[in-house]
């Protein structure tokens, strides 16, 4: 990612953290309306679910500038979704329920260079948390 990607990414999570519980009923209502199958995947209370959601995501942004420090921890979370029965094909429909929820909770803000930003960023994220799963499914 381009450091003016990264600030991007940065600025637009700064101004959804106010908003991080209704961010989060966002897209996990997005999600499910995308693919209702998706909610058998949780059964923890979706609010603690959405916290920590939000706390993952701001842990990113804030390494983005330095992703490999992020790949063991990312490469066990796509080995624990894995275990959750969490599938390639749904990184797509969370990519689209995440950039939905952007454009919801940002409105005008959430530029086209913006959005960019943030489809680079999780194609990234994800990327390597898909190769964590890849670890489990050949272990």
């Amino acid at each position: 990612m381009t450091p003016r990607q990264i600030a991007l990414v940065r600025e637009t999570f700064a101004a959804v953290r106010p908003i991080a519980d209704t961010a989060a009923a966002l897209f996990y209502d997005r999600l499910f309306a995308l693919d209702p199958a998706l909610r058998a995947l949780f059964k923890s209370d979706m609010r603690e679910q959405g916290a920590k959601l939000m706390q993952t995501i701001g842990v990113a942004v804030a390494a983005l500038h330095a992703p490999e420090s992020l790949a063991p921890a990312l490469q066990a979370l796509g080995r624990r979704h894995h275990g959750y029965g969490v599938e390639d094909r749904h990184y797509a429909t969370v990519a689209e329920a995440l950039l939905w929820t952007l454009g919801q909770g940002l409105g005008p803000a959430f530029t086209d260079e913006s959005r960019d930003a943030w489809r680079d960023a999780y194609t990234l994220l994800a990327g390597v948390m898909q190769s964590g799963a890849a670890q489990a499914r050949a272990a």
